[in-house]
């Protein structure tokens, strides 16, 4: 059984909840056994200045405890820095190191540190290619590995279609900019579709300017319902800038709803456009074609009902736990191997 000591941000952190903890039970059966280890000291230093000393010394004698954890395991696997920003106990942790990465984190720390950091690893694992394709020039060593969507809890909807078409957006509030830039052809979508309802599954209730509030209808987020309420919803949404930052996206939001054999309009950014290559919905560029493409999913329920389970069965061949858990256990053995073999060379130049 290989023992990998996983550092992660916080319960109910994405990155934590899905590139590691659902992991958990599926790569104890192909012999890796993750051991989290979650902080109770916030990565990020508290708004209140006073506070910061003592969450310092909090923080960081925290962290040091849990470097020498690792010790116990024969990999180490971190997501972020284990103090926002620095460099602290992370080399104090077992090697090999493995750097698990589902954003453009780099795009807020200066390239030196960036650098140093990306080399502490004997391993890093991107959630696309866009972030591999960074990390390739910090550190040799980098795999492709999407984020994966439990298709045994994310399943369509067993219930019939209700007369309330509900088109919806999950995530969190900080997100909400890109729903905002799209309240501009929401409007007159649902303006020509009058029983059709907004759903927004949220930390918090959006302001979108222009949209009649009867017509939202928020869902307070939680790990219990995430799952159902995206189930009721007839189609999903993932609109993006086209930035860096937005470009570093793993397309998760888009797996989910396609995991719950929804048909999706999403921006041609960052991972979205390799996902809908193998179909399960469309892209869209401009407000026209946003406002056109929702309203045919509206409108057109059989290529909607297509759509969406031929997005289930992408989902579920090509982004599933079952399928992208083998190749994480892969990735890791793998790494543990090559740095046992690396460490068995060292020894034998040493006594030659």
């Amino acid at each position: 059984m290989l023992r990998v000591a996983a550092y992660t941000q916080g319960l109910l952190v994405p990155s934590a909840r899905f590139r590691v903890r659902q992991y958990t039970p599926v790569l104890r059966e192909m012999g890796v056994e993750m051991r989290e280890y979650c902080p109770w000291f916030s990565s990020y230093p508290p708004r209140l200045g006073w506070l910061r000393p003592f969450w310092s010394a909090g923080a960081l004698g925290e962290r040091l405890v849990d470097a020498l954890r690792s010790h116990s395991a024969e990999i180490t696997l971190l997501q972020r820095e284990m103090l926002s920003t620095l460099v602290t106990a992370e080399p104090l942790t077992r090697r090999p190191r493995v750097l698990d990465v589902d954003d453009a984190i780099f795009l807020n720390r200066n390239e030196r540190f960036v650098e140093r950091w990306a080399q502490l690893f004997e391993l890093v694992i991107c959630g696309n290619r866009f972030l591999a394709d960074h990390y390739c020039r910090w550190n040799p060593n980098v795999a492709v590995l999407p984020t994966a969507v439990d298709t045994d809890r994310f399943l369509p909807s067993s219930k019939p279609t209700g007369d309330t078409p509900l088109i919806g957006w999950s995530g969190s509030s900080s997100g909400f900019v890109y729903l905002e830039a799209l309240a501009a052809a929401l409007a007159p979508v649902l303006e020509r579709h009058p029983r059709a309802r907004l759903r927004v599954i949220a930390d918090r209730r959006p302001v979108l300017a222009g949209l009649p509030g009867e017509r939202l209808d928020y869902v307070r987020w939680s790990p219990d319902c995430e799952a159902s309420a995206l189930a009721d919803l007839s189609v999903g949404l993932m609109p993006l800038d086209d930035t860096p930052w937005a470009r570093g996206k793993c397309s998760f939001k888009l797996l989910t709803y396609m995991s719950c054999g929804i048909p999706v309009v999403a921006s041609p950014v960052g991972m979205n456009p390799e996902v809908l290559a193998h179909g399960g919905g469309v892209m869209a560029r401009h407000r026209d074609e946003w406002v056109d493409a929702i309203g045919f999913y509206l409108t057109q329920r059989n290529a909607a009902r297509q759509t969406g389970r031929r997005g289930r069965e992408v989902v579920v061949q090509h982004y599933s736990l079952r399928v992208l858990a083998p190749k994480l256990a892969g990735l890791l053995l793998g790494c543990a191997h090559q740095a046992a073999g690396a460490g068995r060379t060292a020894a034998a130049e040493r006594l030659s």
